[in-house]
């Protein structure tokens, strides 16, 4: 990473330094007149499912109106002490000079400090300041230290599991508090537009609501450690390979219905700590010096009260037009900030335009209660048992098995042999080699989870990514086939530092090749698919067995891999993107222009408006057994805005193992008068029911989420009507239905 940083930004690494040479927090504050900090809320809103993307607020002033912030939002956000720490703030301001103020509104410098990125705080004041830290699956390696490796976050998404995913943002924060850092730059939130986005695996799928539940729970587990969670990277952000030049052109209902809402929840419902910017521009302006998305909408539309970070380098494209339009800390370093308190000086800001980007920073140091509960390096906090085998089990929940012909799970007392195959078999494949890197230890290979799990079991590997007439003999010797294949570090990643958008959706060739020619041999045959996204399955699916879909398992891997192949574990995963027949089933992906359009519909959306079935759809998977849809009951049946209606969901497991089922709930309005997708993903919930066990499911569904903005009045409508409630176990598999009526 620190290779890839200096190759990339080389040229700036000497305006960086000069930048931030002289800002030393020189002060003229009296040490003495500093107050004890107050502890406050550290950001853990609530998850109800079915909260959905109308503006059930009534858009009071956020923190660009001459009233401050909404005090609900500073409630939220700091606790009951938040009109002390509010006070408190204003003292500092008083006594702070206005290059003392910019110091604390940049970073010191393009590579990381001591294995973090930092932000002055003023120690006469007692500011703590900031240290910053990568990322999406774990302490990243630019800190230099081993540690836990989760599963990236598409296998996160792929459990549809808030629960599961808090824990993991919690121990993440916990490792990230264990080197020094008090601000973890994630979660990754940009939807899956396209599956060749190369930062697919960071984020947890294309569907807002979906990615909306996994974001919140996961920054409510970071904030809970008193650490500042990121949301990142607002907005439209899903091309890395033009990502720093790209100008992004959306309409204001693809904005706000589509691209927007997963943000909002992250900001209003769990009361995320900072927000970064994204490099790409939106309708003509770069994210960081927009004021329509930073002023308006973060700003007096949502009540964000906390701060804005630019991205790193070429993330900051101003420095007074940068603040006006909401950005109130630029990355790494203070190339275009440094320049500030001469524009204050010549008159081109107000001091007191510094003042108002500074108090959010502040904020966010009281209100996480930085200066009294700092992070303390402790090395054992990190790689601990307890992270090791919440990563094991978030692996195994993350596998979705898309087709089982009798294969699996695997039987110990039937099989003698069994050989694993493929060039992904023994390799550590555990993500990109971008931002979200991570050191680890111990990586559980596919392989050595068998080995691992295989009990009476002979494995054998083998080598090679062709068949020969060695490995033909030894396949054909064994009793069962695993073939591991997939995407690695070199097919897809971080822009520019990695290896950026993928080329196809397809395999490679010669894995397509050796598909092929193992399941020619005969031998019963799975294949275990690796990978940041959705690939293309079509072309072979039907000569193999079985399929399980396994994603970057992190680093206890393959032991949760072997679980579910060997039937230890029930196969719970389900899809958190759609996988379509071919390319060309969905929208154009364009990394080449320096101007796209983003529209309404992608995804399963797209797929279902254009008429075209995915070959996997959205929220699909198997499992073990069967589950049986019995009834859908709704009360009330008629409501309207702010109300709440619950739809209860009878199932029963109707097969001879146990499961765990994901409940899905879509909606359809077809009457509306603005035009709407075929269906919505608007609420889900998972059960667990032993074999014959019938259960109810309990889905809660915000009438405001079932709104959609109106472009002309510039604001949501909640239109009258009929909405058709389906519900089942996948996009494309919704066997009940209710109607709800919306009152005026």
């Amino acid at each position: 990473m620190h290779r890839a940083i200096a190759r990339r930004w080389a040229p700036l690494l000497l305006t960086a330094a000069t930048a931030c040479s002289d800002q030393a927090p020189a002060t003229n504050a009296d040490a003495s007149s500093t107050s004890t900090a107050a502890s406050g809320s550290t950001g853990t809103g609530g998850t109800s499912t079915g909260t959905g993307n109308a503006d059930s607020s009534g858009g009071s002033s956020g923190t660009t109106g001459d009233d401050g912030p909404a005090d609900d939002a500073l409630q939220r956000y700091c606790g009951d002490d938040h009109a002390a720490i509010e006070a408190r703030i204003d003292e500092w301001l008083a006594q702070l000079s206005v290059a003392d103020k910019v110091a604390m509104m940049h970073g010191t410098g393009l590579l990381p400090d001591g294995g973090t990125w930092h932000v002055l705080g003023n120690d006469a004041l007692g500011i703590p300041g900031l240290h910053m830290l990568d990322g999406p699956r774990g302490v990243s390696e630019v800190a230099s230290v081993p540690a836990t490796a989760f599963p990236v976050g598409m296998a996160r998404g792929a459990t549809w599991d808030p629960a599961l995913e808090r824990e993991v943002g919690a121990a993440i924060a916990r490792e990230i508090r264990s080197v020094g850092a008090d601000v973890l730059l994630a979660p990754t939130m940009n939807l899956l537009r396209h599956p060749r986005w190369g930062r697919a695996q960071e984020t947890y799928g294309e569907d807002t609501h979906h990615v909306g539940e996994m974001a919140v729970a996961f920054i409510e587990g970071v904030q809970s450690e008193h650490v500042i969670a990121t949301a990142k990277h607002f907005a439209a952000n899903s091309i890395e390979d033009t990502r720093f030049d790209v100008d992004v052109s959306l309409d204001e209902r693809s904005l706000h219905e589509v691209f927007l809402p997963h943000f909002r929840r992250a900001v209003q419902q769990a009361d995320v700590g900072a927000v970064m910017s994204a490099y790409n521009s939106v309708n003509g302006l770069h994210c960081d010096v927009n004021p329509p998305l930073l002023r308006d909408i973060l700003g007096d539309e949502w009540d964000f009260v906390g701060f804005v970070m630019s991205d790193w380098v070429e993330g900051t494209h101003g420095s007074v037009e940068a603040v006006r339009a909401g950005l109130d800390v630029e990355m790494p370093s203070g190339a275009h900030f440094a320049s500030l308190p001469d524009a204050v000086a010549g008159g081109q800001i107000a001091e007191a335009e510094i003042d108002e980007s500074l108090r959010g920073i502040l904020r966010a140091q009281l209100c996480f209660a930085l200066d009294t509960d700092p992070p303390v390096v402790d090395p054992d906090a990190r790689l601990t048992e307890d992270h090791l085998a919440l990563a094991e089990e978030v692996a195994r929940r993350s596998v979705v098995l898309v087709r089982n012909e009798g294969l699996l799970p695997l039987d110990r007392t039937s099989l003698g042999e069994i050989a694993v195959v493929g060039p992904l078999a023994d390799v550590e494949n555990l993500g990109d080699d971008g931002s979200s890197q991570v050191d680890t230890a111990g990586v559980v290979t596919v392989l050595e989870g068998l080995v691992d799990r295989a009990g009476p079991v002979t494995v054998t590997h083998v080598p090679g990514d062709s068949i020969g007439a060695e490995q033909a003999a030894a396949i054909t010797a064994a009793d069962a086939v695993v073939l591991v294949v997939g995407l690695d570090a070199d097919d897809e990643g971080e822009g520019l530092i990695a290896a950026g958008d993928r080329e196809s959706l397809a395999l490679p060739a010669d894995q397509l090749q050796l598909i092929h020619d193992v399941a020619a041999l005969g031998r019963p045959t799975v294949v275990v698919l690796e990978g940041g996204g959705p690939i293309l399955v079509s072309d072979w699916m039907a000569e193999v067995d079985a399929i399980a879909i396994a994603w970057y398992p992190g680093v206890r891997g393959g032991y949760g891999i072997a679980d579910v192949l060997f039937g230890d574990a029930e196969p719970s995963g389900r899809l958190p993107a759609s996988v379509p027949f071919a390319e060309a089933d969905l929208p154009p992906f364009d990394n080449v222009s320096l101007a796209v359009d983003y529209g309404y519909l992608h995804g399963y959306r797209w797929l279902d408006a254009m008429g075209t079935p995915a070959a996997l759809p959205l929220g699909f998977g198997l499992s073990y057994s069967t589950v049986r849809y019995d009834a859908i009951g709704l009360e009330p049946t008629t409501a309207g805005a702010g109300e709440t209606v619950t739809v209860t969901v009878t199932v029963t497991n109707t097969g001879a193992r146990p499961v765990r089922e994901t409940v899905q709930l879509y909606v359809e309005m077809p009457g509306a008068t603005l035009p709407r997708a075929p269906r919505d993903l608007r609420a889900f919930a998972q059960i667990d029911l032993a074999p014959g066990e019938r259960g109810v499911v309990p889905l809660q569904l915000a009438v405001d989420s079932l709104a959609g903005r109106d472009p002309e009045r510039h604001a949501w409508v909640l239109e009258p009507g009929v909405v058709q409630l389906k519900v089942g176990s996948s996009a494309a598999q919704l066997d009940l239905i209710a109607q709800l009526t919306i009152s005026p």
